[in-house]
């Protein structure tokens, strides 16, 4: 019987191995511009074309590399960072396995000019799928240029796979950010598609920070740093009023490399107890150095993860330091022995401000079950309250009793009030779109009279659902009608959530948002949903909402683009509790929840009416 077990051609081998390293354009990005900060260099700039799949370009004005090294780069297992096992204990490069060029000259059309400061010629290497096409000498600057071109242009199945170029582009960008903030003190510019993206000065940590995610994230850190025998922590910390509902500005380094651990992580999020809500998460660009024969990251394929000798060491300390800059910046309570800071104010050189001890007022003549008594805040939850829901539930007819106090409503006998008929288990609530006398509890829950008892309403639950019903609806047919703003908004995006909110700008039209690109990361907002136009709605605001909730949802569900869009933005448009409603609002509210499709359950699952019947009630009274 003959041998059957072969070895692989080195094209077929590197070709597999690309499927580990080069998963799309933002892996050869990230092996790219480590390799140039591996060559020491201090500018380096990335340009690309077509989110990456027609051209990745990385320039440097690192070391470069001679004849032979410039050849050798590209063979499988060539590198010039390890030479025994030993040496893997001992890494505070990027790059060591000698993988990453042969694996994407596999799939790729590649073009590398580079030049050694001390030589005046350099070198020119073109490669198509893995074959050496030209090598000769070249004039060039010193440094190294690599030009990757028509990615997986062999591999057309895995061509297909990659995705949209907006969610490419977001991809790449996410691979420069980590990049770019863990050298700050280098220079880096990235293009695409002709446009200026970043254009990063060198600078130090906080100031990198800020040209990355925008001036206004200034006064949002809080600096982190502690000094121990087994890590050295740097970094930053968000305050707690501006944590988001994604984890997107979360970055770990642990000696300049980026990493992902969800035991740190953890840590972390402990130091933030009873500061944020469970579905919100902090910024924190934070660097540890440690000793790299106490770690091991030669785990994952993409060196994200790290093996630690001493982790639980690393997460106390990391929870302290980051609890006690909390409280150092009286974010979080702390005590001080040497001067309290509540009195803090008081211990200054100026005249202290005259104390004015507290007051209350009261009104004697107030009666709780006046009829007519006035409300300052029913009326502005009325001018607030939008006026339609967006139309379709017809004019609605004066209602047919107006109670005069709690006691008259107590020992009112049920009537035909019909809201909701339970018959069997096919059946659906329904509800009689008779208005009637409806009660507010703690601004939060609406109280209906029925034939067995009562019916509790959660009003921002079913507000989210009647939204989220309408919204589905318009993106389906696209015909969301728009409400044009007296004064057009501007909104200034991130560079990841510019390209996000371009890939999704068709569906946000067809909410009823009018939307246009007005230059570098900016967008112009002159039309809102009419759904919205009778509250008085910041649209800038509204808008950024929408991105962060769209980003939230397509995370933590796994959603459809437009399935998720219809949440957040029925999410961010919902009435919230604690606002107050009128007998008009409550009863139009009600009337469009029963004419949704699913009144029962709200976006999220949760039950969105409760009813307690008479039996039950007699029970609690033991009648």
């Amino acid at each position: 019987m003959s041998d059957i077990i072969q070895l692989l051609p080195d094209s077929v081998a590197n070709q597999i191995a690309a499927g580990e390293v080069v998963q799309r354009p933002a892996s050869a990005v990230k092996e790219l511009l480590e390799n140039a900060i591996d060559a020491g260099a201090n500018k380096i700039q990335l340009i690309v074309k077509d989110a990456g799949k027609a051209l990745i370009q990385v320039i440097d004005n690192g070391s470069g590399m001679s004849v032979t090294d410039a050849r050798m780069c590209f063979e499988r297992h060539a590198t010039s960072k390890v030479r025994k096992a030993e040496d893997l204990f001992a890494i505070r490069t990027m790059g060591f396995r000698g993988e990453a060029m042969a694996s994407i000259a596999a799939i790729a059309q590649v073009e590398m000019k580079t030049r050694k400061h001390d030589e005046e010629i350099g070198t020119i290497i073109e490669i198509e799928g893995s074959v050496f096409v030209k090598q000769e000498p070249v004039a060039s600057s010193p440094g190294t240029s690599i030009c990757i071109k028509n990615l997986f242009y062999n591999t057309p199945a895995r061509r297909n796979f990659l995705k949209s170029n907006p969610a490419e582009m977001r991809h790449i960008i996410d691979e420069f950010q980590r990049v770019s903030l863990a050298h700050p003190a280098i220079a880096f510019t990235l293009h695409h598609d002709g446009v200026e993206i970043y254009r990063l000065p060198s600078a130090i940590l906080k100031q990198r920070i800020i040209h990355l995610f925008g001036n206004n994230y200034n006064e949002r850190l809080i600096p982190v740093e502690e000094d121990t025998s087994i890590i050295n922590l740097k970094g930053y910390i968000g305050k707690p009023e501006f944590a988001k509902k994604t984890r997107g500005e979360q970055f770990f380094f642990v000696n300049n490399r980026f990493i992902k651990d969800a035991y740190l992580n953890h840590a972390l999020n402990r130091a933030y107890e009873e500061l944020l809500a469970d579905d919100h998460f902090p910024l924190y660009v934070l660097f540890i150095d440690i000793d790299p024969a106490n770690i091991d990251v030669n785990v994952h394929p993409t060196k994200t993860e790290i093996k630690y000798l001493d982790e639980k060491s690393i997460y106390a300390i990391l929870h302290s330091a980051v609890k006690r800059s909390l409280g150092r910046f009286n974010i979080s309570p702390t005590i001080d022995f040497d001067q309290e800071t509540g009195f803090s104010a008081m211990i200054t050189h100026k005249a202290p401000e005259e104390i004015v001890p507290p007051s209350i007022s009261f009104n004697p003549d107030f009666n709780p079950f006046a009829a007519d008594r006035p409300s300052e805040a029913r009326d502005a939850a009325f001018a607030s309250f939008p006026k339609s829901y967006g139309g379709g539930a017809g004019k609605m007819s004066p209602s047919t009793k107006n109670w005069g106090s709690l006691y008259e409503i107590a020992n009112h006998e049920p009537t035909e009030q019909a809201a909701l008929e339970l018959g069997d288990e096919e059946t659906e609530h329904q509800f009689s779109p008779v208005q009637k006398q409806l009660m507010q509890l703690h601004n939060r829950y609406i109280i209906s009279q029925i034939k067995s008892g009562l019916m509790l309403i959660d009003q921002q639950a079913a507000h989210e659902r009647i939204l989220y019903e309408r919204f589905t609806l318009h993106l389906e047919d696209r015909k969301g009608a728009s409400q044009q703003s007296l004064f057009p908004q501007t909104v200034t995006l991130s560079p990841n959530d510019f390209e996000l909110a371009k890939s999704l700008l068709e569906d946000i039209k067809s909410l009823g948002f009018e939307v246009r690109e007005f230059g570098k990361n900016t967008l112009v907002i002159e039309g809102i949903p009419v759904d919205l136009g009778g509250s008085n709605i910041n649209e800038t605001q509204l808008f950024e909402h929408l991105i962060e909730g769209f980003k939230n949802s397509q995370q933590e569900l796994k959603l459809d683009r437009r399935d998720a869009l219809a949440r957040s933005m029925a999410r961010n448009s919902a009435i919230k509790s604690g606002m107050v409603l009128g007998q008009e609002e409550m009863n139009t509210l009600i009337e469009q929840l029963f004419a949704c499709k699913s009144p029962n359950f709200s976006i999220s699952g949760k039950p969105v009416v409760q009813t307690i019947g008479l039996t039950e009630l007699d029970k609690k009274f033991d009648r």
